[in-house]
């Protein structure tokens, strides 16, 4: 019976899936290139994309535009598809965050987290650059290649 019990027996151990969030990754077309808008964490002060957790109600995508609304004060057209995913982990949480393209047409002066909150153009070189988290560089550099392809397309 033991012998039975340990063939089937794995070493893997399956855990609980990590939460997720979603962010959004704004960027606009500025003299025909990408640049990228950052904001700085809260408690860090790192330069990082707007997130946070998905509103109860919303998509994950409608969420991150929201979010991306209340931490860097843009709006525009967000993706409903994600460029890409990335694990965080605070306070000893890891948590994955689904990063959706946001075509940025609209930004306010003033904004929910404007006192909370530095925000930053780009091109993409000073983006990674400023990302401490290479994951996030990664998947900048992956809209960035998918924007210019296309561009060179039309």
């Amino acid at each position: 019976m033991l012998l039975e019990f340990l063939r089937g027996w794995s070493s893997k151990v399956e855990g609980v899936p990590a939460p997720r969030q979603s962010g959004a990754l704004p960027y606009a077309i500025v003299d025909n290139r990408v640049v990228f808008l950052l904001v700085t964490s809260r408690r860090t002060g790192r330069w990082i994309f707007p997130k946070g957790s998905i509103s109860s109600g919303m998509t994950a995508w409608d969420s991150a535009a929201k979010e991306a609304l209340e931490e860097a004060g843009v709006s525009g057209q967000i993706g409903a598809n994600a460029i890409g995913t990335y694990e965080n982990t605070d306070r000893g949480v890891r948590t994955e965050i689904d990063l959706y393209p946001l075509r940025v047409e609209a930004q306010l002066q003033t904004w929910q987290e404007m006192d909370q909150r530095l925000r930053h153009w780009a091109l993409l070189a000073e983006t990674k650059r400023l990302l401490a988290d290479r994951s996030l560089s990664s998947i900048a550099e992956a809209l960035h290649r998918q924007l210019t392809v296309r561009r060179l397309m039309q």
